[in-house]
């Protein structure tokens, strides 16, 4: 990516503002005021839809001779109030053959409230089940993308940003285009050169598109990006609109910059097996066997065996005082962690959203912590500062310290969770160690050992979520991965014992109880792979919790609980962690290749060969995720499953290039250690 294409700072987004007016029959419908123009009329709005988008794009024919492995995507230019990709999806389900798939992405620069939503789409009763599953999922007004399952063969893609920015830093390429927005009189800060070139440029061959708008703007803005353009009836009182296609789109020119991060041809995969059922690799079998995908998921002892093996864990962030990328991949992560575990288990059996208090126990956090409030004006939904006064309400305790109250976040039962994810249609656990992985034809072949000896499985594509056990298995052994130990504590709180009603994280942390037993922790030992429990992490751990919440373990003493070191419960385990601490995510690359291909970088950094990057065919790695790999392995399953099935991406652009396995190894030529 370029400079100019750098991310803005982390933000919320003004929300749309709306007033309810009666259309031409008479019935209140929602009505811009920004604009001063109207989302849809109640009369005819419906039939408008089905007119200007579908039909002009032949969707209805289209979705009945559908019949390829990837979804159809349609991309929609101004979400508003989902009338248009709620009516795609029920057309979808009416034409489109059983195994068919439909990806959905639009933009919006000022979502609608929740509220506001549910008003304006509860004039279409018959989309009222399709409106329910949308409301369920709607994401905070935060500018980034927001990946909404509808249903087991529908996915939506919610873009919030200004419409070309969002365009512009897609990752994935879309069939047919539904180009709305407010009239181009009305706004013509969205129908703009940029945005129809970002359009083309993110078209697959023989994209069409159709708008209801016949302006010169629209006419010239189109040719001159490449569409071919042709006037057809228009709807109701307008006469005409316009609808066509593009033949040939433009290259994409985003990688010139950073050919290395160009990904892999999309390449047949029909039986993938994942290497390791941690989080990262439990979260990707399941990801993909939402697909369709026979996925065989490996591990040597079993879910949640390792890392991800803890009763209880906290899902949350710390978000860095200036905006970075890694912050800005965090936060996806955190969001989509939340509808991801809402969607896989409503009844929280798994889960639960109690929240996170991060304190300010001292001058130092305290400043970084109004650094970063003042730079990152979101929700306050979504994190929000408060008194230590406030903060003792929210967790039920006296706390000495204010600091920042992230509502969404809570904790996880990582070993139940991986358990679960195991158990999804379409995956094959199978007990056994990886004692070998080399290509074979078109695909990988495993040496898998067990009891009954070493047997061979012979896939199309491989995943590698095998946390520290990734640096064993080569061609993945050119990636760093740096081992963390940690260790957490557990203690059984006798009856009437006070505890947290929220996570309060600090140097460490403490959850609210989970069947009766307070968990905190957790040491913090780089390079260190002994997992047995050790008494010095007790103490550490209990030494944390008395800076996290003075007073606290001697208020439970009183209530007569043993917090003896040598009589504490707990468990210890070994992460992996890449050095700049963001997880790989994406194909592995081909270190020799790129070493040779990109020499010259480490005479001159500004000497970019045009070179595509080299990847290893067919082999991916989800990793690296060290103490946060609840905010972050769902989603980078989700990026994986999403590239290896060649649909866009959860991802803006510059954040997937920022999880890309082979970032070290440029970085490493640049200063001249590759």
């Amino acid at each position: 990516m370029t400079a100019d294409d750098a991310l803005p700072p982390l933000a919320g987004l003004e929300p749309a503002r709306l007033d309810w007016r009666p259309d031409a029959a008479g019935e209140s419908a929602p009505h811009s005021t920004a604009f001063d123009d109207v989302y849809f009329s109640r009369h005819d709005g419906r039939a408008e839809t089905e007119h200007v988008f579908l039909a002009a794009n032949r969707l209805p024919e289209r979705f009945r001779a559908w019949t390829e492995a990837r979804p159809f995507v349609v991309g929609e230019t101004g979400f508003g109030t989902g009338l248009n990709m709620l009516c795609t999806w029920a057309c979808f389900d009416a034409q489109a053959p059983a195994g068919a798939r439909l990806h959905l992405v639009s933009t919006e620069r000022y979502p609608l409230a929740h509220d506001d939503l549910a008003r304006a789409l509860a004039a279409w009763p018959d989309l009222a089940d399709r409106a329910a599953a949308l409301l369920a999922q709607w994401p905070e007004p935060v500018a980034g993308v927001h990946r909404l399952w509808l249903d087991t063969r529908v996915t939506l893609d919610l873009h919030f940003g200004d419409t070309e920015e969002r365009l512009r830093r897609l990752d994935g390429r879309v069939d047919a285009w539904l180009l709305d927005g407010f009239a181009p009189a009305r706004n013509p800060e969205m129908w703009r050169p940029e945005l129809f070139q970002a359009m083309a440029a993110r078209s697959r061959p023989g994209a069409t598109f159709a708008t209801f708008t016949c302006a010169g703007v629209v006419k010239r803005g189109l040719k001159a990006a490449g569409f071919a353009w042709r006037k057809v009836p228009g709807f109701g009182r307008k006469r005409e609109m316009l609808a066509g296609e593009i033949a040939a789109p433009p290259a994409d020119e985003r990688r010139r910059a950073t050919p290395w991060f160009t990904p892999p041809a999309p390449r047949p995969a029909r039986r993938v097996a994942v290497i390791g059922a941690g989080i990262a690799g439990a979260a990707t079998a399941a990801a993909l066997a939402r697909r369709g995908l026979e996925v065989t998921l490996l591990d040597r002892q079993g879910p949640g065996a390792g890392a991800s093996g803890n009763a209880q864990g906290a899902l949350y962030v710390k978000l860095a005082a200036e905006t970075n990328l890694q912050s800005r991949a965090y936060l996806a992560g955190l969001l989509f962690s939340r509808r991801w575990l809402q969607h896989l288990d409503p009844e929280r059996r798994l889960w639960s959203p109690c929240g996170v208090l991060q304190l300010a126990t001292d001058e130092r956090e305290a400043r970084r912590q109004a650094r970063f409030l003042a730079n990152h004006p979101l929700p306050e939904t979504l994190v929000r500062p408060v008194t230590a006064e406030a903060a003792s309400r929210l967790a039920g305790l006296t706390l000495a310290h204010g600091g920042l109250d992230y509502p969404l976040a809570g904790w996880v039962r990582p070993d139940a969770l991986c358990r679960r994810l195991a158990e999804t249609e379409g995956v094959r656990l199978r007990l056994g160690e990886v004692c070998g992985l080399a290509p074979a034809g078109d695909g990988w072949r495993l040496e898998v050992a067990d009891e009954t000896g070493t047997q061979g499985l012979d896939v199309d594509q491989v995943v590698i979520a095998a946390a520290t056990g990734a640096a064993d298995l080569a061609p993945a052994d050119a990636l760093p991965l740096q081992a963390v130990r940690g260790q957490v504590s557990r203690l059984a709180l006798p009856e009437g014992a006070p505890a947290p009603a929220r996570v309060v994280c600090a140097g460490g942390y403490v959850m609210p109880p989970l069947d009766g037993t307070l968990t905190f922790g957790a040491s913090f030992v780089p390079h260190e792979r002994d997992a047995e429990v050790r008494e010095a992490d007790h103490r550490a751990n209990l030494a944390e919790l008395e800076r996290t919440l003075p007073g606290y373990a001697a208020a439970l003493a009183e209530r007569g609980a043993d917090l003896a070191p040598s009589r504490l419960a707990g468990r210890a385990a070994v992460r992996a962690a890449s050095p700049d601490k963001t997880p790989y995510a994406g194909p592995v690359p081909d270190a020799e290749a790129w070493r040779r291909d990109y020499a010259a970088l480490a005479k001159d950094a500004t000497r970019v060969p045009a070179i595509p990057g080299r990847h290893h065919p067919g082999l991916w790695i989800n990793a690296a995720h060290g103490s946060r790999g609840l905010a972050s392995a769902p989603l980078c399953a989700e990026l994986l499953a999403s590239r290896i099935c060649d649909e866009p991406l959860p991802l803006e652009l510059p954040l997937v290039d920022h999880l890309h396995p082979g970032r070290r190894l440029i970085r490493d030529l640049i200063r001249g250690g590759g």
